[in-house]
């Protein structure tokens, strides 16, 4: 939650045009590509470069078309150039090397139907020496099928036919067949509410079935939320002493909905959360006892608030990297739960994060609180760029139980947004543009919001007018008050907003909970 070095953004794009030709390596290396996860308006692209030559790669380039509506944004483990609907990647110095037997994979966020075509791979097909034909019964894949529609018990899905004159089409989950329909669109019924699936396409005629498509994975709709307003302001409060005003939670503002209590801390021992009352946070307000601090907990709950305990923070060293380390973090959270009477956690790690084990360590403390926990996150904007950052990964792969995640739209200079425009922290078109990459790929609107400085003193860069945090939450939720970027849809369920910090905001004179804690009731 405090100052870090920016990323150059610039010296990222200049990289990609001052990088010289890769040498091409033999025709029996293959580019084989996949969508690990469609949410619908878009899905993230893969392509696993294997090298299955007797000779080392040096340098690669993928190169294919993209369809009439569809565009890729953001990309990871290559640099990429485009010329209409035909793009470029090539490696990056840290994996142009692809030994033999070896392999390497990047990626990038897809928006719209289609998939890659005529795809090449050091300048021969990406099937390795192939020529991508259909099988010999005439029959090609068909698509990467997308999720055109979603409810609580089935998902739709939707695909573009491939070569030849097939009968129909059998829609897979594994090896189970689910569907057989005539047309390119099928939909899936009888699911559960909140749950996970991943399916492939073939056609079929008299001669057989055609090879499969690119899976899709998508999710149905009904996951739990947690006990909160469809609208709801979050603030941290500081259990130390610094340049903000000291306050105990009972001089909370009223406008808070949930309260962060930053921060827990780590032990000697992995993955294990420990938390105390500050005694020089306690000297400050002029005595604070465990009794007291617990006291103001249930007090503000019996107000309809929700107090959470947060982890991490700039110098937070809690490392959750193994399966024991994912127990300790577990058991030590819950316990801390019962013992002060916190209702959730939020994760604020900034120093690196593991999106398998903090994602077992989540669910089962989910398993041991119940439904009613409050997981939110709080990551800076880097970690939030692409699906294939970790803090990203987490998030995704907790969807069905995560609450909501504020991301820091502040301490980072210029970013990416979800158009590829380059945006500067501290105007509106950041907060909507940088809201835009969660929210068309993959998080939910009720889990996205926007997290701010509360006033001077409260981050090293990114301070807003609160005014401007309103405007930005009417661009998502009603396409008013934008600047130049302009969602591509609205998202009326966004879910609010956060601010760093209660203490610097009464420090401020609580401007930013005066004017944001009142504006998200107009939302719709």
């Amino acid at each position: 939650m405090r100052p870090r070095s920016a990323l150059s953004v610039l010296a990222v794009l200049l990289l990609a045009l001052l990088l010289p030709a890769p040498a091409y390596a033999a025709d029996t290396a293959t580019a084989t590509f996949s969508k690990p996860s469609d949410w619908g308006s878009g899905w993230e692209g893969r392509f696993t470069l294997t090298n299955g030559s007797g000779a080392a790669v040096d340098g690669w380039q993928v190169e294919f078309d993209l369809p009439s509506g569809t565009t890729v944004g953001s990309y990871w483990n290559a640099l990429m150039t485009k010329d209409g609907q035909h793009l470029t990647f090539t490696d990056r110095e840290y994996n142009a090397a692809i030994p033999s037997g070896g392999s390497v994979t990047f990626g990038f966020l897809g928006n719209g139907p289609g998939a890659p075509e005529n795809c090449t791979f050091n300048g021969g097909s990406c099937a390795g020496g192939g020529d991508g034909d259909p099988d010999p019964g005439g029959l090609g894949a068909p698509s990467a099928p997308t999720i055109s529609a979603h409810t609580e018990s089935s998902l739709t899905l939707a695909w573009q036919a491939g070569t030849g004159t097939p009968t129909g089409y059998h829609v897979y989950e594994g090896s189970t067949l689910r569907a057989t329909v005539s047309g390119t669109t099928a939909t899936i019924s009888g699911l559960e509410k909140c749950s996970t699936h991943s399916y492939t396409v073939k056609a079929y005629g008299d001669d057989g079935e055609s090879p499969a498509s690119t899976a899709v994975t998508g999710s149905t709709d009904g996951c739990a939320t947690g006990p909160l307003p469809k609208h709801f302001l979050t603030g941290y409060w500081h259990d130390f002493v610094n340049s903000a005003r000291a306050l105990k939670l009972s001089q909370v503002p009223d406008e808070y909905d949930v309260v962060a209590v930053a921060f827990g801390e780590a032990t000697s021992r992995f993955g294990e959360v420990s938390f105390k009352v500050d005694p020089g946070l306690a000297k400050a307000v002029g005595g604070y006892t465990d009794e007291q601090f617990k006291a103001d907990i249930k007090a503000l709950q019996a107000k309809g608030k929700k107090v959470i305990l947060s982890v991490g923070g700039e110098k937070g060293a809690v490392w959750v990297g193994n399966a024991s380390a994912a127990d300790l973090f577990t058991n030590s959270v819950s316990s801390l739960m019962t013992e002060w009477g916190f209702d959730g956690v939020d994760i604020d790690l900034e120093n690196g994060i593991s999106p398998q084990y903090m994602g077992q360590a989540l669910r089962a403390l989910r398993a041991k609180a119940g439904n009613d926990l409050i997981i939110t996150m709080a990551p800076q904007t880097l970690d939030m760029q692409s699906t294939g950052g970790a803090y990203f990964q987490l998030a995704l792969n907790i969807k069905d139980i995560l609450t909501v995640v504020h991301m820091q739209y502040y301490n980072s200079g210029t970013m990416l947004g979800c158009d590829q425009g380059v945006v500067s922290q501290g105007t509106v078109d950041f907060m909507t543009s940088l809201a835009c990459i969660q929210l068309e790929n993959g998080l939910r609107p009720d889990q996205v919001a926007l997290g701010l400085p509360a006033g001077a003193g409260a981050a090293g860069g990114g301070v807003v007018s609160p005014s401007l945090v309103n405007n930005a939450l009417d661009c998502l939720a009603k396409a008013t008050n934008c600047g130049s970027f302009k969602p591509p849809k609205t998202y009326p369920g966004i879910r609010g907003a956060m601010t760093w910090s209660i203490n610097w905001d009464v420090t401020n004179g609580g401007r930013f909970a005066g004017t944001v804690g009142p504006h998200l009731d107009t939302l719709p």
